[in-house]
């Protein structure tokens, strides 16, 4: 059976930029990578899972339509096309004609005519049509052989909607009314006006009653009150709406069956294409199927035919270099004197790559399998190290020398795995170190860090992939331990030498872009001071968290039971669609509940907090929401985490992720643990120092202001930091014009949401909503904001500006953050790089002054002979585990190197506080 599928191009382009919007997808060429991805993932989603017979894809022409001519204020209110988006749309292009499916326009006509007229047809000749598009418009031209394939909300797939689904949804008796339907309600994205007044209800009660536009306008005598004026008064626009909103089905363009017959691509084209787009996943894909085909061909070969090895036909198409395509020498050193003669060779060298094999990838948990090493390109050696620990230690002992050497810089790829393995196997990683991931991430922040993402895009080289040696992620997966060194030591000696390369590639670029202090100041010497943390981990009370755990369940359940009693019935307080259809179905709280392109109540977080005001149960809700989260997160997840080894949790502190240059953390996220309300608390209470030490912590004060204050320049700003004034109660009082003394708790709290909000960007509205104020007053607050301050304002415009022209911006110790959408003509792309431009310097630079702080905390630990132990770093935050004889010594160093980290035209100020836990402590 026939079945043609036909794609509304620029719904799904911009649906799919739009869905990355807060993380674009940038490739390292610094293209804008979203638009294409998604589309083409969900073109082969489409070719995958329904196997269409025919396929085409319809575009909007250059130029005006005939909508344009005849109302020139179509679609004039949108916002200009995203430069991204026009430049994706050429490259979609080239994928189309690599792929082989027919790209349809037709000059001044929309692309939803062009589908219009080629599923009518279609549909004539019996051949069943599917729309692909997320606008409702389509809806009126669903018939019995033609229908919607419409995309949900968010990734929740598609639904199919043929004439009962349109009727259903729209509540009309036949799809064709959907025309109707909007010329009375108009439609805000194309700016088709319709009626003033009448939404979608009023106009599928009128429709239903009327059946069409002109039935009704024939007919006004039959309607009422303000409905009958606005109808009969708007009679010509709802007549020319009907007409704006009507898709043709006679556009002069011929359905060609045998065009659009589906047919396979020209993978030579595509692989070219995605892998100048940096797409490694579809081209690898396309790769594997090609080595598949090969196999299969060549078990058909004739006996007389030439045989082609496997896999050396398959590199015949791949585009990148690989192991079977460049000369190296790669060797297996399996007895000790060798191993003794190749140590004393690298120690010769001023600089060694290495890596380590384990088994796995928890560095805690690791054992040894082997050592990888380095020392030209296209040369490296692989020592395989045996499960029996004394022969292991055996082994390590010969390369521990050269492992703590001094001066000897060890490159590495996240190199601070291979220095906790070997920390088990009692060897202190020393000297200068260069770590490739770090050396990315300072380059391109925002793209990946791994080491098989950078060869292919660096040394244009596919290395061999781990899945290829013991298989993919899942129960059957082996363990290096299990294949024998002969079948992994080119693999592991493969790592050693693209580390070396990549090196060699990349620190010529930290230079480049001025990032060589930062990566050599910072970040590497940074790198062993969170290893040590890592390592040494935390101390959880795990008393204290059960009976956290009792005290929060009991509440929760005693919440379940008041909620069941205020909505009159028992249901699942922790379905969302349970809670939409309490809310608002039964309780009707609002007459305007939100609702998802799906047609379910919205229930989020941030529309329930909107909603606080109109009925208790609101609140309790949220309430049994956040309980329900701490314990799912925290409290009962916690205990489970307890290396039973260690008896500590070892959290990952992760130098690579974030943007800013803030740390992050992983195995737990510690970062996200809530500081305020008393709930919060109590997972801080557990988190204890060491047997017989005390809990230490040390924050900085409104660290971001502080930076603020000094790249500003404000003069008043300074000069409240600089008197030691509480700077939000001085902000108040500057804009409320009282003295210090006078201001209120509320224009305090007001003073200090602005503070905050002014450095993320913050809009009158949101700042209204924030404080449940008019958003007169939050203009108010923000004009007398930037009156009391003028120069944060200047600063904010230099930002934009500095961002605008150099396309970047940095903090004070020179880290970038790209912001490629600056210059978009489209407000809503603009203003996301725009806030970013403001913030980026401001939390980059805050970020940058306590990795500076915990570097040289741990140099005068060590200098100074202290035992105590840094053991977390959460934001602004710093806490130790410390011996009460070092109490005074402890303080007295965190303080000193918090405050004097950097020279700033205002002080930095470290609060400090002692305590039995992190709760009393801080």
């Amino acid at each position: 059976m026939d079945k043609l599928f036909l794609l509304d191009a620029y719904a799904l382009i911009y649906r799919s930029y739009y869905a990355f919007i807060k993380s674009p997808r940038i490739n390292s060429k610094g293209l804008n990578t979203s638009a294409i991805m998604g589309f083409v993932n969900t073109l082969n989603e489409v070719l995958a899972k329904e196997r269409p017979t025919h396929i085409g894809v319809a575009f909007d022409p250059a130029g005006p339509t005939f909508r344009h001519e005849a109302f020139p204020e179509y679609k004039a209110q949108r916002e200009a096309t995203p430069e991204d988006i026009k430049k994706a749309v050429p490259i979609i292009k080239d994928i189309l004609r690599a792929m082989r499916i027919p790209i349809l326009e037709a000059p001044g006509y929309e692309a939803d005519d062009v589908i219009g007229t080629l599923a009518t047809k279609a549909a004539e000749a019996g051949v069943d049509t599917y729309m692909l598009t997320p606008d409702k418009d389509y809806a009126q031209l669903v018939g019995d052989r033609v229908s919607m394939y419409r995309p949900r909300h968010g990734d929740a797939g598609y639904e199919v909607m043929g004439p009962k689904e349109v009727e259903a949804k729209y509540g009309l008796s036949a799809p064709s009314e959907v025309i109707d339907l909007l010329g009375l309600m108009g439609d805000t994205a194309d700016n088709i006006p319709g009626c003033p007044g009448v939404g979608e209800k009023t106009a599928a009660k009128l429709i239903a009653e009327f059946g069409t536009v002109e039935n009704l306008l024939a007919n006004t005598d039959r309607l009422k009150g303000a409905l009958k004026k606005k109808v009969e008064d708007n009679a010509k626009q709802i007549e020319f709406s009907k007409f704006l909103a009507t898709i043709k089905t006679d556009v002069p363009i011929e359905l060609n069956l045998d065009e659009l017959r589906t047919e396979q691509p020209d993978e030579e084209k595509l692989l070219k294409l995605y892998d100048e787009l940096e797409f490694k996943t579809l081209a690898n894909r396309i790769i594997k199927k090609t080595e598949n085909k090969q196999k299969n061909d060549n078990q058909q070969l004739s006996l007389f035919e030439e045989f082609t090895p496997d896999g050396e036909e398959s590199q015949k198409n791949a585009s990148y270099d690989s192991i079977k395509t460049v000369a190296h020498d790669y060797k297996l050193v399996d007895n000790l004197d060798d191993m003794v003669a190749i140590r004393d060779f690298f120690m010769t060298k001023e600089a060694v790559s290495l890596d380590t094999e384990t088994t796995s990838t928890q560095a805690i948990e690791a054992e040894l399998v082997g050592l990888s090493f380095a020392v030209e390109e296209h040369k490296a050696y692989y020592v395989p190290v045996p499960a029996e620990r004394e022969q292991a230690q055996t082994i390590v002992n010969i390369f521990k020398p050269l492992y703590e050497h001094p001066k000897i810089l060890k490159i590495g790829q996240n190199i601070k795995y291979d220095l906790e393995v070997l920390a088990a196997y009692g060897v202190k990683l020393a000297g200068p170190m260069f770590d490739t991931m770090i050396a990315h991430y300072l380059i391109q922040p925002e793209l990946r860090h791994n080491m098989d993402f950078m060869a292919e895009v660096y040394l244009h080289y596919r290395t061999i992939h781990i899945d290829e040696l013991i298989g993919p992620k899942g129960k059957k997966q082996l363990s290096m331990r299990d294949l024998a060194p002969e079948q992994v030591y080119e693999y592991a000696a493969e790592d050693a030498d693209v580390t070396l390369m990549l090196k060699n590639k990349l620190e010529p670029e930290l230079g480049r872009i001025g990032a060589a202090s930062l990566f050599a100041d910072i970040e590497m010497p940074l790198m062993p001071v969170l290893a040590s943390m890592e390592l040494g981990g935390v101390r959880i009370d795990t008393e204290s968290l059960a009976e956290t755990s009792n005290i929060l369940t009991k509440r929760m359940n005693d919440l379940e039971l008041r909620i069941h009693s205020l909505a009159g019935r028992e249901f699942n307080v922790s379905s969302p669609k349970q809670v939409g259809e309490v809310l608002f179905d039964e309780m009707k709280i609002t007459d305007k509940p939100k609702k998802t392109k799906t047609g379910q109540y919205v229930t989020s977080e941030e529309v329930l907090q909107t909603l606080r005001g109109k009925h208790e149960i609101v609140a309790d809700i949220l309430e049994h929401r956040g309980l329900k989260k701490l314990l799912g997160t925290y409290v009962d997840a916690l205990p489970k985490l307890i290396n039973p080894r260690t008896g500590h949790i070892h959290t990952s502190f992760n130098q690579t992720v974030t943007a800013t240059g803030r740390l992050s953390s992983s195995d737990p996220n510690l970062q996200n643990i809530p500081v305020r309300g008393e709930d919060g608390k109590e997972i801080r209470r557990a988190f204890v120092p060491e047997p017989g030490c005390l809990f230490f912590s040390a924050d900085y004060s409104q660290i971001e202001l502080r930076v603020m204050a000094h790249l500003s320049g404000d003069e008043n700003m300074i000069e409240a930091f600089r008197e030691g004034h509480d700077i939000h109660a001085a902000t108040a009082a500057k804009i409320y014009k009282v003295g210090i003394d006078e201001v209120t708790r509320d224009q305090r709290t007001k003073a200090k949401r602005a503070n905050f909000g002014i450095i993320y960007g913050i809009t009158v509205f949101g700042l209204a909503e924030r404080l449940d104020i008019s958003r007169d007053e939050a203009r108010q607050l923000i004009d007398g904001y930037f009156e009391t301050f003028p120069r944060v304002r200047d600063y904010m415009e230099q930002a934009k500006e500095q961002a605008r022209t150099q396309g970047y911006v940095e903090t004070l110790f020179h880290r970038r953050r790209y912001l490629p959408d600056i210059n978009s003509r489209n407000a809503t792309v603009r203003g996301f790089a725009e806030r970013n431009a403001i913030n980026a310097p401001i939390q980059g630079t805050a970020a940058d002054i306590i990795k500076v702080a915990m570097i040289r905390i741990a140099e005068r630990f060590a200098r100074e002979g202290v035992r105590s132990k840094m053991m977390l770093q959460v934001h602004d935050e710093l806490n130790f585990s410390v011996l009460p004889e070092e109490k005074e010594a402890v303080e007295r160093i965190v303080i000193e190197e918090m405050q004097g980290a950097f020279d700033m035209k205002v002080p930095l100020v470290a609060d400090c506080g002692w305590g039995a836990n992190w709760l009393e402590a801080h």
